[in-house]
C-alpha cells in the first residue's frame, strides 16, 4: 500500500478491525519511510453484471430500482423497510452466486417473487400484476388460482 504522504510503497499494519456492517476491514498502517499512519478499507470487489430487459436492450444492475419496485408492491402492506432490505439483500446474493454477468429481468422477476409469495400475498399480487404485465382479468384470476392451488373456473386441475 503507498504511503499518502510520502509515496513509499512499504507500509506495516498496527492493527486491523472488521466495521460495523462487518463488510469491510478497517486497517490502521504506518509508513516504514517516514513514519506517518493512515487508514485503508479492504472490501470485497463486486464484479458488476448486466441485466437483459425483454427488448433485449442491457442495463447496469441497479439495487435502487429494484428496491423501488419491492417498495411500490408492499405500499400500505405490514411489511417493515428492514423485510424489504432482507428481500434485495437475498435477491442479490443469489443472482451474485449465479456468477453469470448478464442476468435477464425476468429472472431477478421471479427472485422476488419467490421471496414476496410467503411473505405478503397481496405485495405478491401487485408484483406479479406489473412484472407479469397483466392484460386483463382473466390473468389475474389465473395467477391468483396459482397463488391457492386452484384451477381457474372452467379449468381442471391437471
Amino acid at each position: 500500500m503507498k504511503c499518502m504522504y510520502c509515496g513509499c510503497e512499504d507500509s506495516k499494519v498496527i492493527d486491523s478491525r472488521s466495521t460495523e456492517d462487518g463488510k469491510s476491514i478497517r486497517r490502521r498502517r504506518e509508513c516504514i519511510n517516514c513514519g506517518k499512519r493512515f487508514t485503508t478499507f479492504e472490501t470485497i470487489e463486486i464484479v458488476p453484471f448486466l441485466v437483459v430487459k425483454r427488448d433485449g436492450t442491457r442495463q447496469s444492475y441497479d439495487r435502487t430500482k429494484l428496491k423501488k419496485g419491492i417498495l411500490r408492491s408492499c405500499e400500505k402492506r405490514p411489511i417493515s423497510m428492514a423485510q424489504i432490505d432482507q428481500i434485495v439483500e437475498s435477491v442479490e446474493k443469489q443472482l451474485y452466486n449465479s456468477l453469470e454477468q448478464e442476468i435477464t429481468s425476468s429472472k431477478i422477476g421471479d427472485l422476488v417473487m419467490e421471496e414476496l409469495k410467503p411473505l405478503d400475498e397481496v405485495a405478491y399480487i401487485r408484483f406479479a400484476a406489473v412484472y407479469r404485465q397483466f392484460k386483463d382479468s382473466a390473468t389475474f384470476f389465473e395467477e391468483m388460482s396459482r397463488i391457492f392451488g386452484q384451477p381457474p373456473k372452467g379449468k381442471k386441475k391437471k
